[in-house]
Parts: C-alpha cells; structure tokens; sequence
C-alpha cells in the first residue's frame, strides 16, 4: 500500500469521524448526561461498529470486483457524490440548533457498548463510505498485515475522536462553546469533504 494511499485514508476517515451526525450527537448526549466515563463505553462501541463495517467490506466487496471490475469505478463516483452530498447537507445544516440534553440515570457499561455498536452499523453515513469510497482506495493487494493494520488505525481514529469528545463535553462550558460555533465548525465539515469528493470523482 503506497503512503499517498494510506494518507488519503486516514485523512477521509478521520474527516468522517469528526463531521456531525447521530453518533456525534449521541456522544455529546451521553457524556453531558451522565459524564466522560459513560460517553468513553460509548465510544468504545462505536469505533467497534465502524470496524465491524470496514472488514466486512474487505471481506466482501473486494472479491466483487474481481468479477466485475466496472463495479470498482461506479461505487467511485457513486462515493464522491455521497461525500458531496454529506458536505452539502452538513452545510445546510449549519443553522440548526444542537438539541437539549436531558438528564438521564446512569447505564451499564456493557449497555452503552452495545449502544454504540448498533448506532454505527445502523448509520447509512457509514455503509455508504465503506461501500462506496472504502473499497475504492484500499489496494488489491493489500496483505493480511496492512489489512489488520489499516483496521487498527480506523479503531485507534473512531475511538480517540469520540473520547475527546465524551471529555470535552461532559464539561459545560465547551458544550456552550461549541454549540456557538456549531454554524461555522459545520460549514467547514462540509466544505471539506464535498472537495475531496470533487477530487475523487476527477480522473
């Protein structure tokens, strides 16, 4: 796997982990509500969730293109137009307020990891990226090692973003901050990623 590859990997996952959307939301929820320690389980399960997707793209789509090579080349510019897509909406979305956190009782830690499992693999966000653009950037080639290896690496970026998180937003005065500077921080998102799925769609 070249490093330009690698690069653009890490780059795209980590833009995916950190643009709003439901396991964002339900991490500043959770870790408001009941503290860092609970928003940490969550995110645990979450970063599982999203490896769970990534190794059954591996698994499968990569074994679908050899039999169907233009396959390759539709779900590329079918994940640019989702990126696009995800930027535009993130845009749009800019103006809406963050909701109200209730307060809630404390959940068990095995409870929240489930949580966090079942909120990534029910995220079209997530099975339209490991789909669509995924697929399109890991190599053929890949061994065993970078596969295990690029697996860790988006384990180690969902689960660092959302434990910044769950720490910065179990505090209430970042939770303050942030939802003042939700318009432009979403505007930025969204910029960002409709540019890198312009340049995916370039040949």
């Amino acid at each position: 796997m070249t490093a330009t590859a690698l690069l653009t990997l890490i780059g795209l996952q980590t833009l995916l982990a950190i643009s709003p959307g439901p396991a964002a939301v339900l991490t500043i929820k959770t870790a408001a509500a009941e503290g860092a320690r609970a928003g940490i389980f969550l995110s645990l399960g979450l970063a599982i969730g999203v490896v769970i997707w990534a190794a059954a793209a591996l698994a499968g789509l990569s074994l679908l293109f050899e039999f169907a090579p233009y396959l390759q080349t539709s779900l590329k510019l079918l994940g640019a137009g989702f990126l696009i897509w995800v930027g535009f909406s993130l845009w749009r979305g800019a103006d809406r307020p963050l909701e109200d956190v209730a307060a809630a009782k404390r959940q068990h830690p095995f409870r929240l990891i489930r949580l966090g499992i079942w909120t990534d693999l029910a995220n079209p966000k997530a099975l339209a990226y490991f789909a669509a653009v995924f697929t399109t950037i890991m190599p053929t080639e890949a061994s065993i090692g970078w596969t295990l290896a690029i697996l860790a690496i988006i384990f180690a970026i969902e689960m660092v973003w959302y434990t910044l998180l769950s720490l910065v937003f179990s505090r209430s005065g970042p939770r303050r901050a942030y939802i003042r500077a939700k318009r432009w921080l979403d505007r930025l998102f969204g910029a960002l990623l409709a540019l890198l799925g312009a340049r995916i769609a370039l040949p």
